[in-house]
């Protein structure tokens, strides 16, 4: 497991840990670890801009970022390349799924926005695993979109460096010292899931909670 230092209640699980998105027995593993309930609130993400406030666990509609502000009731987002991003507030926690699309859509800015809409303050984010510019290669229509953040993979293609697109979008709100970034890469570490690498449809979640206390 990854916890980003300084944040009371978020975690990046990694291959070890199970998808404790479909896998109870992962979950309630993973839960009893954290201290926290084994009922979570879960999305199922379609790649866009959406988010949902969570106020019960279980599967709680399309979208791609889930916030609560209900103490003990963690939610949980799952990627195997994709960027997760956990923000915490005050009163609040949030989770996000960003693939390109999801980027590029806007998920975080919408999140954001949305958050401050609710009167939630945002203090800090964290971004977990995800797949690097180093082995991220894509096509020059999906280069075009991220602008300043293309790159060159390690074997001279294309490439695009979506977590960094991500931490700039959040340093619309935070200070950039309040923006923790994993330098772990799904495709090169053998401890994560890659769907690029091996089509796994296995997963690694990104879970946020408020503690009770």
């Amino acid at each position: 497991m990854i916890h980003p230092p300084g944040f009371r209640g978020a975690v990046f699980a990694t291959a070890a840990e199970g998808d404790a998105r479909v896998d109870a027995e992962a979950r309630r593993r993973l839960s009893s670890s954290l201290g926290v309930s084994s009922e979570w609130a879960f999305v199922t993400q379609i790649h866009g801009s959406s988010s949902l406030e969570a106020k019960t666990p279980g599967r709680l509609g399309d979208a791609d970022a889930l916030y609560t502000t209900r103490r003990d009731l963690p939610i949980a987002v799952a990627s195997a390349d994709c960027v997760p991003v956990i923000i915490e507030g005050a009163d609040v926690v949030a989770v996000l799924h960003a693939g390109w699309r999801g980027a590029v859509a806007g998920v975080v800015p919408f999140t954001l926005a949305r958050l401050a809409k609710e009167g939630l303050t945002v203090e800090r984010a964290a971004i977990g695993p995800s797949i690097g510019p180093c082995c991220y290669e894509v096509g020059e229509e999906v280069a075009a979109s991220f602008e300043t953040f293309t790159a060159v993979t390690d074997w001279g293609t294309t490439s695009v460096d979506i977590a960094g697109f991500v931490a700039q979008q959040l340093e619309t709100v935070l200070d950039q010292r309040d923006v923790w970034r994993s330098e772990a890469c799904t495709y090169t570490s053998t401890a994560l899931h890659s769907y690029r690498k091996t089509r796994s449809q296995d997963r690694q979640v990104a879970v946020g909670w408020i503690p009770q206390d």
